[in-house]
């Protein structure tokens, strides 16, 4: 590691902890600490939103895939963007109005209960429980890519880089909350999209041009260049799945609860869809030339692709703002799980079960100790240095769509939906997954060798039964029971007309 490199490392690192002190002081009440005040542009929530989703499975578990794989690591990307898409076309406008129609709600689970009139405080307590954890372990996957990037890039033991990369991110988190975090989240967005789309074009360049690439990655093997080589039709269902999960995501729902008015809508959905596309590709094609360019010298772990190329192809000055841009990608996310945890456990547990009167100083307290208790479990979990990025985030990635998405769809737009429903479907939906889970692991021996592979169709990725048993539980719970009230039919009547207006 050079001292241009580090350098470079040194002052984004200060500038992001610079950010997140103006927004501590902006930050005045729950509200503020939790969604900003609902009061972020269009570009700032499509890039933050962009940001948060993607983590750093887009600069290293994603590009370690296409190396390892070739480009059967395409119907990701594909089943990605038409799930965002759909998500910012007919989700984002409804929850936005719908949330400040339903008691000005502030949070998922917040959300859940106001929609339902729920007086049981199930909706809230569940909930809040499968945010805390399904995103134990999202985070903890982005912990291991702050690792991984200290580890190849100072020379850094493992557990030693994991304990550096959590406290930078813990600290500009603690202090600025939703704002830190948005505005952290649209400046690493604009760098992971120049590093996403300057690496490939240079290694592309750099062995000759594109058809010298596909050749010699041809002659490597051919199979590689196959979008259908090695993968069956459950494959294919699986890769493309990863679609549903937005629908669930609370710290992507949350950047369509903060944009100021719903109008804004539009122009958010262009700009984070475009950054999208480029973003994966780049990323699938970082990974894919990759092959080509360390033929002589292939790489012990495909998901340091990225990093190798950054290092190898640029001056020191730039492979350290490169580098950054992995350090940007885990940060934007992982401050964003922190941030959503933190808040259901201090509006949605706290508030709820043991302070009813407290204030929003005391609770945005309680949101900062807990962002600290959160990490300290998401590193325990993190530990190991032979965890894999891309499976940990599949895992959480799945629970959330499962969980969540069925609901948010229904909820925003069938009036007919019951509190009983949503609350089957919940538990119907993350339940699939963590049962598919464990029946489609498969099973080691004492020396770690695999004695019994996973069986059809438990090798389908645990998104596709989660959502669609969870989709089917809340549909059939709700046409058993009894019609909600006028009061719930009112409020969303009135969402749909303020949709309408201008």
């Amino acid at each position: 590691m050079s001292s241009a490199t580090l350098t470079t490392f040194i002052i984004y690192l200060i500038g992001m902890l610079i950010i997140g002190w103006s927004a501590y002081k902006k930050t005045t009440d729950l509200s503020d600490y939790v969604l900003g005040g609902r009061r972020l542009g269009g570009g700032v929530a499509a890039l933050s939103a962009g940001a948060s989703d993607m983590s750093g499975w887009l600069l290293l578990g994603l590009p370690g895939y296409a190396y390892a794989a070739g480009m059967q690591a395409t119907w990701i990307c594909v089943g990605l963007a038409i799930g965002a898409y759909l998500n910012w076309q007919f989700v984002a406008k409804r929850l936005r109005v719908y949330t400040e129609v339903a008691n000005d709600s502030i949070t998922i689970p917040d959300f859940f209960e106001n929609r339902f009139n729920d007086s049981s405080k199930l909706l809230r307590i569940i909930s809040a429980f499968v945010i805390l954890l399904f995103f134990t372990f999202y985070t903890s996957s982005g912990l291991v890519g702050g690792a991984l990037l200290f580890e190849n890039t100072f020379g850094l033991e493992y557990q030693l880089a994991l304990w550096i990369g959590a406290a930078v991110i813990i600290s500009y988190t603690l202090l600025g909350g939703f704002l830190a975090v948005s505005w952290t989240d649209f400046f690493q967005g604009i760098l992971m999209f120049l590093a996403l789309a300057v690496v490939p074009v240079v290694m592309i360049l750099e062995m000759g041009g594109w058809n010298e690439t596909v050749q010699r990655i041809g002659e490597l093997d051919a199979e590689k260049l196959d979008v259908f080589s090695g993968i069956g039709f459950l494959g294919i269902i699986s890769l493309m799945a990863w679609g549903l999960g937005y629908f669930g995501q609370p710290h992507i729902l949350a950047r369509f609860m903060s944009v100021k008015n719903h109008r804004e809508i539009p122009k958010a959905r262009f700009i984070g869809m475009s950054w999208m596309v480029v973003s994966l590709f780049g990323a699938i094609f970082t990974g894919f030339v990759g092959i080509a360019y360390f033929t002589g010298t292939p790489l012990v772990d495909s998901e340091t692709v990225f990093i190798e190329a950054a290092n190898v192809l640029f001056h020191p000055v730039v492979s350290g703002f490169l580098l950054a841009a992995i350090l940007s990608a885990i940060m934007s996310t992982i401050d964003s799980q922190l941030l959503v945890s933190s808040s259901a456990i201090a509006e949605d547990f706290y508030k709820v079960l043991i302070r009813p009167s407290a204030s929003s100083k005391e609770l945005i307290w309680v949101g900062r100790i807990s962002v600290l208790i959160i990490a300290l479990i998401a590193i325990f979990l993190a530990f190991d240095p032979e965890s894999s990025v891309l499976d940990l985030v599949s895992y959480a990635w799945a629970g959330f769509g499962a969980a969540f998405g069925p609901i948010i769809i229904l909820s925003l737009f069938w009036k007919r939906m019951t509190r009983n429903g949503a609350l089957s479907g919940m538990i119907v939906g993350a339940a699939t997954v963590v049962i598919w889970k464990m029946l489609s692991t498969p099973k080691l021996n004492d020396a770690g060798v695999v004695i019994q592979e996973a069986t059809i169709p438990f090798d389908l990725y645990e998104i596709v039964p989660g959502f669609i048993f969870g989709f089917f539980a809340i549909v059939i719970v709700s046409l058993i029971g009894k019609a909600p009230d006028s009061s719930i039919a009112s409020n969303f009547n009135k969402m749909e007309k303020m949709l309408r207006s201008k």
